[in-house]
């Protein structure tokens, strides 16, 4: 019954660790009583010196050590030796020396425990065990480990009641910390693994069909009535002195449109100041024009022609006619704004994208030289301009969108230069400010740059492997 004792109470020690350890009362499947204790992390450095400091195991100890004194005096009295009963010439019952065996085996246990949670102190303590074994290591004289060890092994009368328990002093605890991240991912990136949002393996570089378009990014807000309609641009293949970073802006409500807006870096036009403004030396009509190697290409007002404009000039240094082109309203996008004549930019080249009466209102796509804006090959297509709401190139093939108002549109068709086929297509695009007014793919970026009721953003896209 003293190793019960000595159990208990090493349970009871090790389990007043404050309130991150905790002792617990259950019977096994013997029908014995167990105690069980957890602490707040397996490498501690030490376990407390006794259990005083907590009021309810000091009651619990008090009665504890009565009733174990209370067995061990009827065990003596049938004719027992205590704990070392099995001692030659000692009288036990098997049964009693049976359950010695197994509390000699825990103990061992609770001893090794203890031992390792005291490795951080010099190893484990000098100790009395059952057998009369002395452990392998000791800890150097007048460690405060020896000292709790040394109450564990004391007989149960020597055990000090609650009056004469030793201070309980709290010790700063080791914690193992979880931590957790939350990522906010957007549901266009989830639809990047599903069949309709990317059904192929995508490429970084180089050319492909377009797989997916994801959701829009704003970049900045134009602040007057000027900018509900409008086109931004960044040049895929600058010239010095400017770069891939220089942006640039034109507010095209109004019929003198002059102002071309300079900027050294998205973010300077999401504050709204520009480095410079252009001013154009001829208007320009509606939200078709490019930035291109170091030029503007627009169309002038109320003319079927394309006209190139210096940056570094700042004059016009090249002007074509595209031959039947419609203008001013005759055959423009669904949602208007006399987009009869826009301009556009792949990895190819520059391109104009416009209908002729010729085509019955049909998409025509002409490839131009950017120096001479010399047309060099034309395409016609079978999609109607008025049924579509904007279009764009990437890789020599055209897509068009469903609609410049409803918030889940789609990119609907396609038309490839290269087989002069098209098919129809069903890549989620959504307009999250209902009025979409410009849309322009720049390669360099990978991106899709748009203009959406005076707010200009932009569109990550991905491509199939070519």
């Amino acid at each position: 019954m003293l190793g019960v004792w000595l159990l208990l109470w090493g349970s009871v020690a090790l389990g007043g660790r404050a309130d991150t350890a905790f002792l617990r009362r259950a019977h096994d499947s013997s029908g014995h009583c167990t105690y069980s204790f957890t602490v707040a992390s397996p490498v501690e450095a030490a376990c407390p010196e006794a259990a005083g400091g907590v009021p309810e195991l000091r009651a619990e100890l008090a009665a504890l050590a009565a009733r174990l004194s209370r067995l061990e005096s009827r065990e003596r009295g049938a004719g027992g030796s205590g704990p070392r009963g099995a001692e030659p010439g000692g009288a036990r019952d098997p049964q009693q020396a049976a359950a010695a065996s197994r509390l000699e085996a825990a103990y061992g246990e609770l001893l090794r425990a203890k031992c390792a949670l005291l490795q951080g102190e010099g190893g484990c303590p000098r100790h009395r065990h059952f057998g009369g074994q002395q452990p392998d290591t000791e800890p150097p004289e007048g460690g405060r480990g020896r000292q709790a060890v040394r109450g564990l092994a004391e007989p149960a009368h020597a055990v000090p009641g609650p009056a004469a328990a030793p201070r309980w002093e709290p010790q700063p605890l080791s914690y193992q910390e979880l931590q957790s991240e939350r990522s906010e991912v957007p549901v266009s990136r989830l639809l990047e693994e599903t069949a309709l949002g990317r059904p192929g393996k995508e490429d970084s570089a180089g050319c492909g069909q377009l797989l997916w378009v994801g959701e829009p990014v704003v970049f900045g807000r134009a602040d007057s009535i000027a900018g509900k309609y409008g086109v931004w641009m960044k040049d895929p293949e600058p010239v010095p002195p400017f770069t891939r970073d220089n942006t640039w802006r034109v507010d095209t409500v109004g019929t003198e449109v002059r102002q071309l807006f300079q900027y050294e870096e998205a973010e300077q036009l999401a504050r709204g100041y520009p480095a410079k403004v252009h001013i154009l030396p001829r208007p320009l009509e509606s939200t078709g024009a490019v930035i291109y190697r170091g030029g503007l290409f627009f169309q002038p007002r109320q003319s079927r022609s394309v006209a190139r404009y210096d940056l570094r000039g700042e004059s016009i240094t090249a002007e074509r006619e595209i031959p039947g082109a419609g203008y001013h309203g005759q055959y423009p996008y669904s949602w208007g704004g006399y987009t009869d004549i826009d301009l556009a930019v792949d990895e190819t080249g520059l391109w104009v994208i416009y209908s002729t009466e010729k085509a019955r209102g049909a998409i025509v796509l002409s490839k131009l030289d950017p120096e001479t804006l010399e047309i060099r090959r034309t395409w016609e297509t079978n999609i109607r301009k008025r049924g579509v709401a904007n279009s764009f190139l990437i890789c020599g093939t055209l897509y068009t969108v469903s609609s410049y108002s409803a918030p889940n549109a789609t990119i609907n068709f396609a038309y490839d230069t290269a087989t002069g086929t098209s098919r129809a297509l069903s890549i989620p695009f959504e307009n999250r400010f209902r009025y979409l007014s410009m849309l322009d793919y720049n390669p360099a970026e990978r991106q899709l740059f748009a203009w959406d009721s005076f707010n200009m953003v932009t569109y990550p896209v991905r491509l199939s492997r070519p």
